[in-house]
């Protein structure tokens, strides 16, 4: 069995992406780590160069700068780097997304298991959204709880953006993939960088979506979702995290929108039927 890991990558340093430790998390299952790099303003690519890991390939890529719709531009470099996969499986990682070393067996034998089963295209990930600091995540159906990230070579597939797969069952119509549980987490850590990196980044992307730059304020939240985490981080991620106590506040003075209006009453419906509301981006298989 041959695995690539892959992900697309610009101005990862200075948007304060942890995408060293983020590729670090897997290479030991790996056999290439695939990154399209797009035109950098710092030096991202020394730090991918510094890694020291020949299992590593960049390909330099170009944006398209005209493509304002709906983050396909993200879909067209993440699938750059998957077309250049040479695996039985393709394991996708965004820059800000690790891999607990205590998951990589796991992850491992799911793989295994399901190579030659032609019901599974795809393997789920549960994920934990850390939010404001490193001891703070998120529990509302407002933040996917699973996604795929393993998908299998040999699927027709593409990317609208870069956060799912639609699978091309013809030419003309696409679906989300057949998944299966991995049992491994998923440590998603975007939220976790300091406001000034992330506002930084919206400026750079917004455009991408045709919207306008907001402001983003960490404390603009519903403290209700916000939730300890007692688990332990990924060691290759530890110094990375920046140091925090306790649980992240949001402002006291926070009027929730609609859609954390809605959330809210879905989390109640969750809790009183037992139901998980998020959204998917994959058709489980039992």
């Amino acid at each position: 069995m041959r695995v690539s890991g892959f992900t697309f990558l610009r101005n990862g340093q200075i948007l304060g992406y942890p995408f060293a430790e983020s590729i670090k998390s897997i290479l030991p299952i790996v056999d290439e780590f695939i990154v399209a790099l797009g035109p950098c303003e710092d030096e991202t690519e020394k730090m991918l160069r510094n890694i020291g890991d020949k299992k590593i390939r960049i390909i330099h890529t170009q944006w398209n700068e005209t493509m304002r719709d709906r983050g396909y531009v993200y879909g067209q470099q993440k699938m750059i780097a998957q077309f250049n996969c040479t695996g039985d499986w393709a394991f996708y990682l965004e820059a800000d997304e690790v891999v607990h070393e205590d998951d990589l067996q796991k992850i491992v034998d799911a793989m295994k298991r399901y190579k030659d089963d032609k019901r599974v295209e795809a393997l789920l990930f549960d994920y934990i959204h850390f939010y404001g600091n490193k001891n703070s995540y998120l529990d509302s159906p407002g933040w996917y709880r699973r996604a795929p990230r393993i998908i299998k070579n040999s699927v027709r597939s593409y990317a609208p953006d870069g956060l799912f797969w639609l699978v091309l069952e013809s030419n003309k119509i696409g679906r989300y993939p057949y998944a299966a549980l991995s049992g491994a987490k998923m440590y998603h850590y975007g939220w976790v960088r300091s406001e000034e990196q992330m506002n930084l980044k919206s400026k750079k992307v917004q455009k991408y979506w045709n919207k306008s730059y907001a402001p983003i304020d960490y404390s603009n939240i519903d403290q209700s979702i916000i939730k300890e985490f007692k688990g332990s981080h990924p060691k290759v991620v530890q110094e990375w995290l920046p140091k925090a106590e306790g649980l992240f506040q949001a402002d006291l003075n926070h009027t929730l929108t609609k859609r954390e209006k809605k959330h809210r009453l879905m989390k109640k419906l969750e809790d009183l039927f037992g139901l998980e509301l998020s959204k998917k981006h994959y058709r489980l298989v039992k």
